[in-house]
C-alpha cells in the first residue's frame, strides 16, 4: 500500500473505502471485510447516517484501532454546534478520528472551521479537511486559518483531474481526496465503459475500474471507492502490482473535459444543506 505524508507529518493510505450510499447493515460488512482484506483508511461522515455502522465494523474486524486511518464529516447544520466533533465521535464509537472535514462550503462554515481546529489541537482529530470546497470559499478558508486544512474531497477523476484545484492546494500540501473517483452512480459509464480505458486495461490483464483507481494512485490522489460487494472491494485495492506507464497516463490525460461532471449550483447546494442527517439510533 502506497501512503502520502500529510503536511503535518502524518500519514494516510493512497486507498480507503468509501461508505456513501451504503445503509448501516452494508456499511458495516463493507467496512469489516475491507479491513480484513487490508484496507486501513475508512471514510464516512454525518450525512452518510451510517457512522454507528461503521464504528462497529471497525470494533468487529479484529484490526488494532492504531492502525486505521478514520475521516468523516460534520454536515453544514452542524457548524454552530460546540459538540458537533464530539457527537460525531460518540456515532462512531472512537476517542479520536484521524481526519475531519467540513461536508460543504455553506451556512457558517468559518465557524465550522473553528470547531475542527479546536479539536485538532485538543487531539480529538489529527488532520483537518474540507469537502467541495474550491474557489472563493476555499480561499476564505486560507485567509483565516490558524492551521491550514490537510486533505479536501472533492469530485476528481480523469474527466476532470482538477487542474484548477491543484494549482492552489499543492503548493500547501494540501491532498485532494476523489469522491466518485469512478464518475459515480448515473455518469460510470462514462468512464467504465471508455474504450481507451478499455484498451489500457487489456494491455495491463486488469478491470477498466483497477486502470481508473491506479490513475488515482499515480497522480497522487487519495481514493475511497465504496462498494458492498465484496468482490469489488476486493479488486479495488489490487492495485500494487503493475504500473501504468507514460503513454498510459498521457492517454488519461486525453480524457480531461475541464469541467464537473457532477456541478452544483448555489440553489441546489443551499436545499441539499438544509437537510438534517437522520442518525442511526442502534
Amino acid at each position: 500500500m502506497i501512503e502520502y505524508k500529510l503536511s503535518n507529518g502524518i500519514t494516510i493510505p493512497s486507498v480507503g473505502i468509501g461508505t456513501f450510499l451504503l445503509e448501516p447493515p452494508d456499511a458495516e460488512n463493507s467496512v469489516r471485510e475491507a479491513l480484513k482484506m487490508g484496507y486501513r483508511l475508512i471514510d464516512t461522515a454525518a450525512m452518510y447516517c451510517n457512522e454507528r455502522a461503521v464504528g462497529r465494523g471497525i470494533r468487529s474486524s479484529g484490526v488494532p484501532r492504531e492502525e486505521i486511518f478514520v475521516s468523516t464529516k460534520i454536515w453544514p447544520t452542524e457548524y454552530e454546534n460546540p459538540h458537533a466533533v464530539e457527537d460525531c465521535l460518540e456515532r462512531l464509537g472512537l476517542d479520536h478520528v484521524e481526519l475531519m472535514f467540513l461536508h460543504h462550503a455553506c451556512k457558517d462554515y468559518i465557524a465550522g472551521y473553528r470547531l475542527l481546529e479546536k479539536a485538532y489541537q485538543e487531539g480529538k482529530i489529527k488532520a483537518i479537511g474540507l469537502s467541495n470546497f474550491e474557489g472563493e470559499p476555499l480561499q476564505k478558508i486560507l485567509k483565516i486559518a490558524k492551521i491550514l486544512p490537510h486533505v479536501n474531497q472533492v469530485e476528481c477523476h480523469p474527466l476532470f483531474p482538477q487542474e484548477e484545484l491543484r494549482k492552489v492546494s499543492d503548493p500547501l500540501g494540501m491532498k485532494i481526496m476523489s469522491w466518485f473517483p469512478l464518475g459515480g452512480v448515473r455518469n460510470k459509464a462514462l468512464l467504465l465503459e471508455n474504450p481507451l480505458i478499455k484498451e489500457i486495461a487489456e494491455k495491463h490483464h486488469k478491470s477498466i475500474a483497477q486502470i481508473i483507481l491506479r490513475w488515482h494512485v499515480q497522480m497522487g490522489f487519495i481514493v475511497i471507492p465504496g462498494s458492498k460487494n465484496v468482490s469489488h472491494i476486493k479488486d479495488n485495492i489490487s492495485l500494487f502490482d503493475f504500473a501504468l506507464d507514460e503513454i498510459d497516463m498521457e492517454k488519461m490525460a486525453s480524457l480531461n473535459r475541464h469541467e464537473m461532471i457532477h456541478p452544483r449550483t448555489e440553489e441546489a447546494l443551499a436545499r441539499y444543506a438544509a437537510l438534517y442527517p437522520k442518525y442511526e439510533t442502534e
